[in-house]
């Protein structure tokens, strides 16, 4: 019997050996392949994002949506200034018509930092919450998001999920409570997100935790919240869709970033441009030529700020997939070493660089050095915004696409380059140091970056016009 057994076992053999290998005729090619090697390219990418309902009014579906989650313990979260705005009440509105019990936790800080994270996952911790809601921008959704992730692994460390080199980057395997993000401004995408960033006091730079699995369970976008924001707060959120669709259309293909991952579950969030990340990049762009100006110029003007917001989410589900570059990793130092400097329309107490300023002040100098790599994507996104490229040459691109960043600029009355923010020559070696650590991000520039590259891209960017 062993005898006639291992005959059978080597003529199995011998005709898996001579089967044909394709796939039309073969039947090895159901066999698991081989795991990718280490250091060689990626070969694939995943889009994932968050559900999203949008309409005029559709925030008063809250309460019916957690119904049907059978939510029994919720936590609404979101800032002290928003807590009094119409957005707030509406949704608290929702919560009392359908009896949803809940507890509001209105401590989130506007650019949040590592403390202010931590602060909020320890009222998580004890609310023993079943549902989040997460009312605000991207500090309140992003810290929503954070409080949602460490609630569920409370045997976690701080550093355990935040990107590496900072903190150690683990992949998140516990499910988490479902989370609706409710977004109250038109810039961030972090209602599509799996992203949430914030201020490393320590290392005086901006990190944050990326993976799928943190992403919201629904975003709710409903564009009457738009209808009261500042003229600034429009306009610095608007540059903030701006940079994240350049930056992910003209990111590093998913198929020359490295390493592949030895298993799924390592593939990053931000993989690299994509096909489909760049449908809904050049989207949001194509909007941000159209509405941007209009919706900071007319706060009545709902068409412009309805599509903003859509905007923002469709840029979300470019960039949350392909990721960012340079803007957003030399952003980063950009809001963490701020000294004095206080925007107008922004109530804080703190000093503040908003995000979207911080990104949009180095564009003109990135896109100048990026263009260099795929200069027909940079070319496209200056005709877009508005550039006329009739006779313009190819290698020309990236300055095309700067000048044409920095009148866009210039007619919205942006601060003239980080000198005007509260920076000097003096600080480009702390701000360099502060962007080296953002590798999540930098290593997705189609144009690899030295130290020397990112003085001299500081440099160009004190002054912009």
């Amino acid at each position: 019997m062993a005898a006639g057994r291992a005959r059978v076992s080597r003529l199995l053999r011998q005709l898996e050996r001579a089967a044909c290998r394709c796939p039309s005729h073969g039947h090895t090619y159901s066999q698991v392949p081989e795991r990718p090697t280490l250091g060689s390219t990626d070969y694939a990418f995943e889009m994932a994002i968050s559900n999203i309902r949008y309409g005029e009014g559709v925030t008063k579906e809250i309460g019916m949506d957690l119904q049907n989650l059978g939510a029994r313990r919720v936590c609404l979260m979101t800032d002290k200034n928003l807590s009094k705005l119409p957005p707030v009440n509406a949704v608290l509105n929702s919560l009392a018509k359908y009896g949803i019990n809940f507890q509001i936790y209105d401590d989130v800080r506007v650019e949040p930092t590592d403390q202010s994270f931590l602060d909020a996952i320890q009222f998580a911790k004890k609310g023993e919450f079943d549902a989040y809601v997460a009312v605000g921008g991207g500090s309140v959704m992003d810290t929503c998001k954070a409080a949602n992730l460490y609630a569920a692994s409370p045997s976690s460390e701080f550093l355990d999920y935040v990107n590496t080199p900072i903190g150690k980057g683990k992949p998140v395997t516990v499910p988490l409570k479902p989370l609706i993000a409710v977004p109250t401004t038109s810039g961030t995408g972090s209602e599509t997100t799996g992203v949430a960033i914030f201020d490393f006091k320590e290392l005086k730079v901006k990190t944050g935790i990326a993976s799928r699995a943190i992403k919201p369970t629904l975003g709710i976008i409903d564009p009457l919240h738009t209808l009261s924001m500042p003229e600034r707060i429009v306009a610095n959120s608007g540059f903030d869709v701006l940079c994240h669709a350049l930056e992910s259309y003209t990111a590093l293909p998913y198929n020359e970033r490295s390493p592949c991952p030895s298993n799924p579950i390592h593939r990053p969030a931000y993989q690299g441009s994509n096909p489909v990340s760049d449908v809904w990049a050049l989207h949001a762009l194509r909007i941000v030529a159209k509405y941007l100006k209009r919706a900071i110029r007319n706060p009545e003007d709902r068409e412009a700020r309805a599509n903003m917001h859509l905007a923002s989410a469709f840029a979300g589900i470019g960039f949350g997939n392909a990721g960012v570059h340079l803007c957003h990793g030399m952003s980063y130092p950009i809001s963490g070493l701020v000294k004095t400097y206080k925007p107008k329309d922004y109530n804080v107490d703190h000093s503040l660089v908003p995000h979207g300023l911080s990104v949009v002040l180095t564009s003109p100098a990135v896109f100048a050095f990026t263009a260099q790599i795929h200069p027909e994507r940079h070319l496209e996104a200056a005709e877009i915004l508005g550039a006329d490229i009739r006779t313009a040459r190819i290698k020309d691109a990236g300055l095309i696409l700067a000048d044409t960043l920095r009148k866009f600029l210039f007619d919205l009355n942006v601060d003239d380059g980080l000198a005007a923010i509260g920076y000097s020559k003096a600080d480009i070696p702390a701000l360099v140091k502060g962007t080296l650590p953002q590798e999540r991000v930098t290593k997705l520039s189609p144009r690899p970056q030295t130290e020397e590259d990112l003085s001299a891209l500081f440099e160009a960017s004190m002054k912009l016009y």
